[in-house]
């Protein structure tokens, strides 16, 4: 018998929300934008920051491990989240997990590692557009001005009530990455699409 876990169609978390969401954008005229960036590989990576693991994971990643807090770094595929002094969460392209998981433990060999698949833990919402702070900010608490989180800043926070972690990307008009879990993931877009009726 084949192993459906192999064979089973991927499925995304707000694969039902995508015509919702193209709506929502085409309605407010391209003040905001809102879609699912779907199956990114998330992985988990837990190590002491000033250990020589570390810079080896880095090498390893084309990339310096961001260390100060709330600060994304990213070269290539990969965006590279500091959630805390000695944990990041590595993001790459879809599939991409396996090979992000091989090369960090590779990298740091016998120091001590927690790397960790969470992938299917999350999924991702980008909003972007003129009004895409404006449009957070209606349920997020923290500052989402430039000056305070501009451009390669991140933030484990609460939006509508739900637990996410943000980041601003730093591409020009690229707007932001929500990262929310797959299971508030529907009531994150309700909430998003009702938000957003006031750009309509």
């Amino acid at each position: 018998m084949a192993d459906t876990a192999l064979t089973a169609r991927q499925r995304s978390p707000l694969v039902h929300a995508a015509d919702r969401l193209a709506a929502a954008t085409r309605s407010s005229g391209g003040a905001v934008r809102l879609a699912e960036v779907p199956f990114l590989a998330q992985v988990n990576v837990r190590l002491d920051a000033k250990s020589p693991a570390a810079d080896a994971v880095g090498l390893a990643l084309g990339l310096q491990l961001p260390l100060e807090p709330n600060t994304v770094v990213r070269a290539g595929n990969l965006t590279v989240v500091w959630l805390g002094p000695d944990e990041w969460l590595v993001v790459g392209r879809p599939g991409a997990q396996r090979d992000l998981e091989s090369r960090i433990r590779t990298a740091a060999g016998d120091g001590p590692v927690s790397v960790t698949d969470v992938s299917a833990q999350r999924t991702t919402i980008l909003v972007t557009g003129p009004r895409a702070r404006d449009l957070l900010s209606h349920g997020c608490p923290l500052d989402l001005h430039p000056r305070a989180f501009g451009p390669g800043r991140c933030a484990q926070t609460m939006l509508a009530r739900a637990q996410v972690v943000l980041v601003a990307r730093d591409e020009a008009r690229a707007g932001f990455w929500v990262l929310v879990r797959s299971s508030f993931a529907g009531y994150l877009t309700d909430w998003l699409l009702d938000a957003a009726v006031e750009y309509g």
